[in-house]
């Protein structure tokens, strides 16, 4: 099995590379869109400031090519707020649109106990996607973020909440899916969402 990692300028990019050397896969960290369009998976993962990582994207294309793509995408963290509409970071910043009309919207503290960015360690509910099978409700994800993507009813497929405000912690549309958390610094549970996401294409097109 061939899988791409999108190469394009974002941070946190080697910890993918090794979660999914422990998966059995060894990956491909390419910003050639050839061999991304050929990969059986990409992956689109990192951390950043929207308006600079949105800029690397279009100057490599990747705003027209990820887009385009058929086989299964998972993005992470940055990579889910980039595949929505628009970011309100960086006083808005458009985004890839793969989640039509999603808009990413910046932590408001509701208590001097809120801290911004959320990191470290939440539970994960509402689960609805291949991606979590063998996953149990309500299983601690590892986050990293500022900005988050407001429950939706079409695209999202897991949920947890910060600073009292739910929000979606995956996505799908088609075969594009997305994490806000990151699997691969999420244990075991990270490990088998990536081992999933590895085998989904079986499991949805039998």
């Amino acid at each position: 099995m061939q899988v791409a990692i999108v190469k394009y300028g974002a941070g946190n990019v080697y910890s993918v590379v090794h979660a999914l050397r422990r998966c059995g896969v060894q990956p491909v960290l390419t910003d050639d869109n050839e061999v991304i369009r050929r990969a059986d998976r990409v992956i689109f993962p990192g951390q950043g400031e929207a308006a600079t990582t949105m800029r690397s994207v279009r100057a490599q294309g990747l705003d027209r090519l990820i887009p385009s793509l058929t086989q299964p995408v998972l993005g992470i963290c940055i990579g889910q707020q980039l595949m929505c509409q628009w970011s309100e970071e960086s006083g808005g910043t458009p985004c890839i649109g793969i989640f039509p009309e999603t808009r990413v919207a910046r932590f408001v503290p509701r208590s001097g106990e809120d801290k911004i960015p959320h990191m470290g360690w939440n539970t994960v509910g509402g689960l609805r996607s291949p991606l979590f099978d063998g996953i149990a409700d309500g299983t601690y994800f590892y986050f990293v973020h500022s900005y988050y993507v407001p429950v939706d009813a079409s695209y999202t497929i897991a949920a947890t909440t910060y600073c009292d405000t739910p929000f979606a912690a995956a996505m799908r549309r088609d075969n594009f899916f997305a994490t806000q958390f990151h699997p691969e610094k999420s244990g075991e549970a990270g490990e088998r969402l990536l081992r999933n996401f590895l085998d989904i294409e079986r499991r949805l097109f039998p």
